[in-house]
């Protein structure tokens, strides 16, 4: 069942270097701000997206956020997605989190499904909320 939402970033698509043509998979960097259960931080990752052969998009990924108060976060996470206008990417998926903080320790093995969206420019929102 899906939760109340547990995070929410904005943020910008950094580099893309493509790693293989066959199969095409590219890979992904960025940076975003935001929160994690109301905790204001700024967070980076990478992923890997795959183009499949029906065009859809398989993508794995890892990422950290340091929040204002020194603590940090870290997640792994895998979705789907499909490609928009102009270069636009959309995709669905799961995140898996792990900290030290105590106060962001409900996180600890939380599992999170996420909406990403990168528009055509590069700029990227990031809503999650929990599974559970």
């Amino acid at each position: 069942m899906i939760g109340e939402l547990i995070s929410e970033t904005k943020g910008r698509r950094l580099v893309r270097r493509v790693v293989s043509v066959d199969p095409p998979t590219a890979e992904v960097s960025f940076e975003d701000s935001g929160h994690i259960l109301g905790v204001k931080g700024k967070g980076m990752g990478s992923y890997t997206s795959t183009v499949r052969e029906d065009g859809s998009i398989f993508g794995h990924g890892q990422g950290m956020s340091m929040m204002e108060d020194g603590d940090s976060v870290t997640w792994t996470g895998t979705g789907v997605g499909k490609f928009g206008p102009g270069g636009s990417v959309s995709y669905r998926g799961m995140l898996f989190y792990r900290t030290k903080s105590k106060k962001l320790e409900r996180m600890n093995n939380a599992c999170g499904a996420f909406e990403y969206e990168v528009d055509a420019d590069g700029n990227t929102v990031a809503k999650v909320w929990e599974w559970k």
